[in-house]
C-alpha cells in the first residue's frame, strides 16, 4: 500500500510539474517551441504558425528555401502535443497555444478535405510544391490527427469550437472512403505482398498517422463509418508486416512498398490504440511481433535510417533523427497500454535515452534546460546541431508521454556497453552511472524476448561468460 502511495504521489509530481514552459524540475521544456511560434493574422483570422527551421547557435527564424516558413506538418504535431500536454496536466495556456494552432490547420484545409502544406514569408499558401500541392497525404493525415484529438478533448468543453473541428474532420471522410474502393486488392513486388488501400497506395507510416486521428474520433463519436475505417486500414498496416523474432525482417513492418524506415513509423503504436480501443487482438499482437521481434534488435544493434527489405543490403545507418525514435518510444507506451506488459515501458525508456547520450556519437541530443533537441546525428562523426520544429516537437511528444510513468524515466540515462551474438541469444547490456544493469536479449531458440534487469541481469551476463 505504501508503494502504491509512493508511485502515485511521484506521478503527480511529474504532471505538476509539467505545467509550465520552462518546467522546473522536468524534463519536459517547451520553451524552444514557444520561440519558434509565431502569432500571424492568416485569411481573416488570428493563428499561430510554428517556424520550420532554426539554426545554431543563436536558434533564430530560418526560411524553408523556396518551400516557405511554416507548414502543416509541423502545426499539426505540436497541437497535438499541446492537447496531450493540457489533458495531463490541466495547462490552460497549452491548451489556448493548440486551439490557435488547429485555427491555422483549419484554414490549410480546402472545402472538399484536400490541404495544402506550407505558407511563404507573406503569408500566401504555397499551392503548386511538391513538398505542399493540394492532396491528401502526409500533411492531410497530420491535420485530421490533431483536429481529431483537439474534438475529443474539446467537445465538452468548447462545444463550438469542437463542432467546427468536427466539420473539418469529416469533409475528408470521402477521401478515406476513396482509398477503401480498393479494399483487398494486393499487388506483390519482389515477393513482398502490397495492400493499394493505404495512402500512396502503399504508405503504411503515413496511414499509421491517419488512423491515429481516426482513432481519436472514434472514441469520441462511436461512429460506425469511422470504425470501418479503422478496421480496413489496420489491416492494411498488417498486410505490411513480415517475419516474426527469428526470421528477417523480424516483424517490422514495411514504410512503403518493400522500403522500411525509422522516420515516421507509427504502425506500433497505431495498431496497438486501435486494439485496445477495438478489443481487437490481432491488432495488438501485430504491434507485439513488431516490439519483440525488432524493435529490440534496434536497441540491441543501434538506430537505423531505412533500409529495402528485399535487399539488406542497402541499409542506411544515418541520419538519426528525434522523429525516428518517437514512433518506436511512444508506440512502446501505447503497447503497454494496451497489454501492461512492463518489459515495454522499459524499452520505451532504453528507446528515449538517444535523447540522453545512448547513440552511436554519446552524444545528448536533448536540453531540457533549453527545450532544444539537435536536429540529427548527421554520419558516424556528426551533430547537426540546429534545432527546427520537427526535432522539438518529436521530442516533446515522446517525453510527454514518458514522464506519465517513473518506470520509463527510470532507463532514460542507461548506455550500452557490451553487444554480441551467441549460438542462442542476441543480447546487449546496458548499464548507468550507478553501476546498474538491463539486459535486452533475444533468444532464437525459444524465439522469445528477455528484458532483465538487476540481478536476473547479472544472472544472465554470468551464465554466458561460463558458457563462452
Amino acid at each position: 500500500m505504501v508503494k502504491r502511495f509512493v508511485h502515485i504521489v511521484l506521478s503527480l509530481c511529474l504532471l505538476v510539474a509539467a505545467g509550465s514552459a520552462q518546467d522546473k524540475g522536468s524534463l519536459v521544456n517547451f520553451k524552444h517551441l514557444e520561440h519558434l511560434t509565431e502569432k500571424i493574422e492568416f485569411l481573416g483570422d488570428s493563428v499561430s504558425i510554428v517556424h520550420v527551421y532554426s539554426n545554431s547557435p543563436a536558434y533564430e527564424w530560418t526560411e524553408a528555401g523556396n518551400e516557405g516558413i511554416a507548414c502543416v506538418d509541423d502545426a499539426a504535431r505540436a497541437a497535438v502535443v499541446y492537447l496531450r500536454r493540457f489533458e495531463l496536466t490541466d495547462d490552460e495556456g497549452s491548451l489556448e497555444r493548440a486551439k490557435s494552432l488547429l485555427k491555422f490547420v483549419m484554414k490549410m484545409e480546402t472545402n472538399d478535405g484536400m490541404f495544402n502544406n506550407f505558407i511563404f514569408k507573406d503569408h500566401s499558401v504555397n499551392v503548386t510544391g511538391n513538398t505542399s500541392t493540394t492532396s491528401f497525404g502526409w500533411w492531410a493525415a497530420r491535420g485530421v490527427w490533431c483536429m481529431s484529438l483537439g474534438y475529443r478533448i474539446l467537445k465538452d468543453r468548447d462545444r463550438n469550437f469542437a463542432l467546427l473541428l468536427k466539420n473539418h474532420i469529416e469533409v475528408t471522410f470521402p477521401h478515406i472512403d476513396s482509398l477503401l474502393l480498393k479494399y483487398n486488392e494486393v499487388r506483390v513486388s519482389k515477393g513482398y505482398r502490397i495492400p493499394r488501400w493505404l495512402l500512396y497506395e502503399s504508405g503504411a507510416d503515413v496511414t499509421s498517422e491517419l488512423l491515429l486521428g481516426l482513432i481519436e474520433y472514434y472514441s469520441s463519436t462511436r461512429s460506425g463509418r469511422v470504425k470501418g475505417f479503422i478496421g480496413k486500414l489496420a489491416e492494411g498496416l498488417m498486410v505490411m508486416q513480415d517475419g516474426d523474432i527469428r526470421t528477417f525482417p523480424y516483424g517490422l513492418h514495411r514504410s512503403w512498398q518493400t522500403m522500411w524506415h525509422m522516420w515516421g513509423n507509427g504502425q506500433t503504436q497505431a495498431l496497438a490504440a486501435a486494439g485496445k480501443l477495438l478489443g481487437s487482438k490481432k491488432m495488438i499482437q501485430s504491434a507485439e511481433r513488431e516490439a519483440e521481434g525488432f524493435y529490440s534488435r534496434l536497441l540491441i544493434e543501434g538506430s537505423a535510417r531505412e533500409m529495402d527489405v528485399s535487399d539488406s543490403g542497402k541499409t542506411q545507418r544515418y541520419e538519426q533523427i528525434a522523429y525516428a525514435v518517437c514512433p518506436m518510444t511512444v508506440g512502446l507506451i501505447r503497447l503497454y497500454e494496451a497489454t501492461h506488459k512492463t518489459r515495454y515501458l522499459k524499452m520505451a525508456g532504453l528507446g528515449a535515452s538517444w535523447f540522453f547520450g545512448n547513440n552511436s556519437l554519446h552524444q545528448e541530443m536533448y536540453d531540457s534546460t533549453t527545450g532544444r533537441c539537435f536536429d540529427a546525428i548527421r554520419d558516424s562523426m556528426t551533430v547537426n546541431k540546429n534545432c527546427g520544429a520537427e526535432s522539438a516537437v518529436e521530442a516533446l511528444y515522446a517525453l510527454t508521454e514518458l514522464v506519465r510513468y517513473p518506470l520509463t524515466i527510470k532507463y532514460l540515462h542507461f548506455q550500452k556497453t557490451k553487444r554480441q551474438t551467441t549460438s542462442r541469444y542476441v543480447y546487449a547490456l546496458f548499464t548507468n552511472d550507478s553501476h546498474a544493469e538491463v539486459t535486452v536479449a533475444i533468444d532464437v531458440k525459444k524465439s522469445m524476448l528477455l528484458v532483465l534487469d538487476g540481478n536476473d541481469s547479472a544472472i544472465f551476463q554470468k551464465k554466458l561468460v561460463q558458457t563462452e
